[in-house]
């Protein structure tokens, strides 16, 4: 989510109540070698409360996942439909399930993982009362619509001009992320006035990009 923190700003701004997910635990991320490595998952969640926290974003939901190791399990798909019920979101905003092929950095195989798992929870397994029989409990949830970042072409963009200083406080949150953060602003700046453009946004302006479906 910290790429498309610009977004959750303007939301939150507008009274929405944003929720996070956070499917895996972190521990494979990192660069520096002097840090204990099973100190990193509780280092990175704080993290992600200090982004989240900079953007708005009034909930934090981490599932445990190990880093670096996620498939598209039915335990994965079972898990964010439980989210899905429990939080009744009229938005889901994911990854991408297929391989963003002009710029891999956008399709780290967790991110596919998620990306595919959180689309089989929209649709079917949070709307279908009788998928899952562990989580009959809760009310089964139809989104109504879902918002997927990180691919090759997008059919909505969001201008995040305004917002685009706190999303970068968000991703600076992710310290132990950025090895060379003197770089970042600039990096994604130029990634989000290209999105602008793309957009037909005016000259100066940054946006975020998505693929917008209707789903409930």
């Amino acid at each position: 989510m910290k790429w498309i923190t610009g977004t959750i700003a303007l939301w939150a701004d507008a009274g929405v109540s944003v929720t996070y997910c956070v499917i895996t635990d972190g521990d494979a991320g990192g660069f520096d070698p002097a840090v204990p490595r099973d100190q990193i998952a509780g280092i990175r969640q704080a993290e992600q409360r200090a982004a989240a926290k900079a953007v708005g974003a009034a909930d934090v939901i981490f599932l445990g996942y190990p880093d670096g190791q996620l498939v598209v399990s039915l335990d994965l798909r079972r898990d964010i439909a439980r989210v899905i019920r429990e939080v009744q979101p009229q938005r889901v905003v994911c990854q991408s399930a297929q391989r963003n092929m002009t710029r891999i950095y956008a399709s780290h195989p967790d991110h596919l993982a998620a990306g595919e798992a959180a689309l089989c929870a929209v649709y079917p397994d949070a709307r279908n009362p009788f998928t899952f029989p562990e989580i009959s409990d809760l009310e089964a949830w139809s989104v109504p619509e879902t918002w997927v970042m990180g691919m090759d072409r997008a059919n909505h963009y969001v201008d995040i001009t305004e917002s685009f200083d706190r999303k970068m406080a968000a991703l600076h949150a992710h310290v132990s992320q950025h090895p060379e953060p003197d770089g970042l602003d600039e990096m994604v700046r130029g990634w989000n006035a290209l999105n602008a453009e793309a957009g037909g946004l005016p000259e100066g302006h940054v946006a975020e990009a998505f693929w917008v479906l209707e789903t409930g």
